[in-house]
């Protein structure tokens, strides 16, 4: 089908599309990893996880202690996606353009929609991945935060902080919706100069980085809806640092991933749901590194309402895999493919040609997939 270009066409426009691009956040936020080439769709790729180490008491002897044997577990991830962007064009398609804003123009406004189009899936991704493996929350739902403060962001450093994971070696962010970082602009104290240490955020609107955090707005941070599940209790118990919990007496609805749940005897401490059921009873997975407290037998459990997934995360929290398509043995029909990266995002994008009868096509594309390691370096701030 050939190209709707009429409007394109008339002699007025001269000028190359603006090309609008939506904030990513995510995306600078984690580890990309672009070494995967041997790794096909479908194909596992590893990454070590070690586990905690057990201390023991110093026996002087005549001999070296034996030690105590380590594992070294692995997990796992798949490259699931293989994706992208057809840009058919015929000669006649690229005549009528000449007379107009000119072919090259259109088809390098339209490469630049494609790498949008990639980056914003690639975005979204990364942002259900985080949240729905997030370990603790903190905030309200419903309620955008820094209405009249930032100490939100101090709340989720404390987490990070509960959870062991380092908050002072320039590697976490926090990625906000638009709404947070408009509040966040409009604080007085960050507006002036002798408080905030600068003008860039008065001037420029650049946010400032902030305990600990460099602040990033995404247009992909979700809305999570709650589950429907109600009157499921815990089963026999819990102790301090148990991840997997099991629940019954339940209405049969939905416990789902990225639901804020709380037991009556620790309300303080709101938890994120990785793995969650939908029946009367079963076993709900909490990001680790799990309970806070001991969650006593029959104790019930809330889900929270509903919210906005702003999400704090370390760099090393989850992994963003990512290559060029593969092509057979001798090459497939393009007769040119290069690699370009996208100055938005920082990804690295194929771009092909084709060429038919009479006919082009440009091709933009990309394999990737993502996992979140680590929930423990992962907390949500609720909005």
């Amino acid at each position: 089908m050939s190209n709707v270009l009429t409007d394109l066409a008339a002699d007025i426009y001269k000028a190359a599309d603006m090309v609008g691009r939506e904030a990513v956040g995510f995306i600078p936020s984690i580890t990309i990893n672009s070494g995967t080439e041997q790794a096909a769709i479908g194909q596992t790729v590893r990454s070590h996880f070690t586990r905690e180490s057990t201390v023991g008491n110093i026996s002087p002897a005549m001999t070296i202690p034996e030690g105590t044997d380590q594992t070294v577990d692995n997990k796992t991830m798949t490259l699931t996606k293989q994706r992208g962007v057809a840009i058919p064009w015929t000669g006649e398609d690229v005549k009528y353009v000449n007379g107009g804003s000119g072919f090259e123009t259109i088809y390098g406004d339209q490469i630049k929609q494609a790498m949008r189009a990639l980056t914003n899936e690639i975005e979204s991704d990364l942002a259900t991945e985080a949240y729905t493996n997030a370990s603790r929350a903190f905030g309200t739902a419903g309620t955008t935060p820094f209405a009249s403060n930032f100490n939100d962001i101090a709340e989720v450093r404390q987490i990070m902080f509960d959870n062991g994971m380092p908050v002072n070696d320039g590697r976490l962010s926090l990625v906000l919706n638009s709404l947070a970082g408009t509040n966040l602009r409009q604080l007085a104290q960050l507006q002036k100069a002798n408080e905030a240490g600068g003008v860039d955020l008065l001037r420029q609107g650049t946010l400032l980085d902030l305990q600990g955090f460099m602040l990033k707005e995404s247009a992909q941070v979700k809305l999570h809806t709650k589950g429907t599940a109600t009157g499921l209790d815990n089963v026999g118990g819990a102790s301090v640092g148990d991840t997997s919990i099991s629940l019954d007496g339940g209405d049969g609805g939905s416990l789902l991933p990225g639901d804020i749940v709380t037991f009556a005897a620790d309300s303080d401490n709101k938890y994120v749901i990785n793995t969650g059921f939908t029946a009367a009873s079963g076993t709900a997975v909490l990001g680790s590194p799990g309970t806070r407290v001991a969650i006593t037998a029959a104790d019930e459990m809330t889900i929270g309402a509903s919210y906005t997934a702003n999400v704090g995360i370390h760099q090393s929290a989850m992994e963003l895999a990512m290559r060029a398509p593969a092509s057979p043995a001798g090459g497939d029909a393009a007769v040119d493919v290069m690699m370009v990266q996208d100055p938005h995002s920082g990804l690295v994008f194929e771009i092909s040609v084709y060429k038919g009868f009479k006919k082009s096509m440009i091709y933009v594309a990309a394999v990737w997939g993502y996992k979140a390691w680590k929930s423990d370096a992962i907390t949500l701030l609720l909005g």
